[in-house]
């Protein structure tokens, strides 16, 4: 093998390799994208005794999608209020909660999440609480939300470090419902 031929062996191996980490957060995203305008319901699995999800219908629906923003409003019951902003940026994801009132105006606890510290796998990314959420509200500092995503399922976790605190929602995405009305604070256009 002549030295050019090496080279571009060579380059073919970093872009590979660097492209395919880099490519994980990305795999992620577009496993998203792919459910844009549909609707699913789920489960909530833990905890099983939880008074505010606990027996009311789940429904998530992934009801908008551009290239860096998705934002995907999860209805409990009849409670529209709770949408997951999920923003790409630089090969990482920023998951946000956005929480509205009925007349649509912002809750005073709204706009809390985290940021992956990497670019994840392609099922799984993971959101440790950022230093706007521990202001906000301390309690949740040690807060770890991920998601996941394969060919049936789409989950929503969170797990409160250092607490007794598990949060898990599972949702069957071999199934789509009817979308649902709009959520609090949006436009149905």
């Amino acid at each position: 093998m002549n030295k050019i031929h090496f080279l571009i062996f060579l380059l073919g191996c970093f872009t590979a390799s660097f492209s395919q980490d880099v490519n994980e957060a990305q795999q992620f995203w577009n496993s998203l994208q792919n459910l844009c305008g549909k609707s699913f319901e789920g489960t909530l699995e833990l905890p099983v005794d939880d008074e505010q999800f606990g027996g009311k219908r789940l429904v998530m629906h992934v009801r908008y999608c551009s290239d860096s923003i998705i934002k995907i409003p999860f209805f409990v019951g009849d409670d529209r209020s709770r949408t997951w902003v999920l923003t790409y940026k630089d090969n990482r994801i920023i998951l946000k909660h956005d929480h509205r009132h009925e007349d649509g105006s912002e809750d005073k606890i709204t706009q809390y999440g985290g940021s992956t510290t990497n670019t994840g796998q392609q099922g799984i990314q993971v959101f440790p609480a950022d230093e706007e959420t521990k202001k906000m509200i301390p309690a949740a500092s040690t807060n770890v939300w991920w998601i996941t995503v394969d060919d049936t399922t789409f989950t929503y976790n969170l797990r409160r470090l250092g607490t007794p605190r598990v949060f898990k929602v599972v949702m069957d995405i071999t199934k789509p419902v009817e979308n649902p009305e709009a959520p609090w604070g949006w436009e149905d256009n």
